[in-house]
């Protein structure tokens, strides 16, 4: 961002308080730069995010922020909050993209102030139709309990697309499952539920687009029997 600044013409050498407040946040921006806030896995502190040479303020997924190498955030306007920046927001493509999978490697730090300066916001430009980052959406989880709430998760499936598919699915094991309610698991209540897929730990997932979801359900009952 280039901006010229205007010197008072009874003041030589002097800039007007509107510019002087602009080089105190160029000033505060490059601080931020080059001392950024460490980010700590874990914490739901927003963080900024790079973006091709620009960078964002991200949303981390709440439960899902704990990944040392991938999180799940949603990017947002860098002044989220205030209703002017909900729709400028909008007009600039920072809505309806959902959960992303974001790399901790391109995390500069813990968000602050003085990064807005440096998004596509500031700059009025939208934000490109890809961003570098894939989508985080949704899970199911099948799950086996004791009486006494112990047990462990038998099967994990995603990532999902769209919320409804992951809960047609929980719903189609659940019915597989009260059809055989005797026969599971004995001494244990198993359940499909959807939930939040968790990106930090994608490779405990089956792709579920790929084989049918009730025979992925048989060969983890087998499993568990074994």
């Amino acid at each position: 961002m280039i901006r010229r600044f205007r010197r008072c013409g009874h003041a030589p050498g002097a800039i007007s308080p509107e510019d002087q407040a602009v080089v105190d946040q160029f000033r505060a921006m490059l601080t931020a730069v080059r001392n950024p806030e460490p980010w700590t896995p874990g914490l739901a502190l927003d963080v900024a995010v790079r973006v091709g040479p620009f960078v964002e303020r991200a949303h981390p997924r709440p439960g899902d922020d704990h990944g040392t190498e991938v999180i799940a955030v949603a990017l947002v306007h860098p002044d989220t909050g205030d209703a002017a920046a909900y729709l400028h927001g909008r007009q600039l493509g920072y809505d309806g993209r959902g959960w992303l999978r974001c790399a901790t490697t391109a995390i500069l730090g813990t968000w602050q102030p003085a990064y807005a300066m440096l998004t596509h916001a500031a700059a009025n430009l939208p934000l490109p139709d890809d961003v570098g980052m894939a989508p985080a959406h949704y899970g199911v989880h099948v799950e086996a309990r004791r009486a006494d709430g112990t047990g462990r998760t038998l099967l994990r499936l995603g990532p999902y697309f769209q919320t409804w598919v992951a809960s047609h699915d929980a719903d189609r094991l659940n019915t597989e499952l009260a059809g055989r309610a005797a026969t599971v698991l004995p001494g244990y209540t198993v359940t499909a539920k959807d939930a939040l897929f968790d990106v930090s730990d994608h490779e405990s997932y089956t792709d579920p687009y790929v084989t049918d979801v009730t025979a992925l359900l048989a060969d983890a009952l087998a499993g568990a029997s074994a």
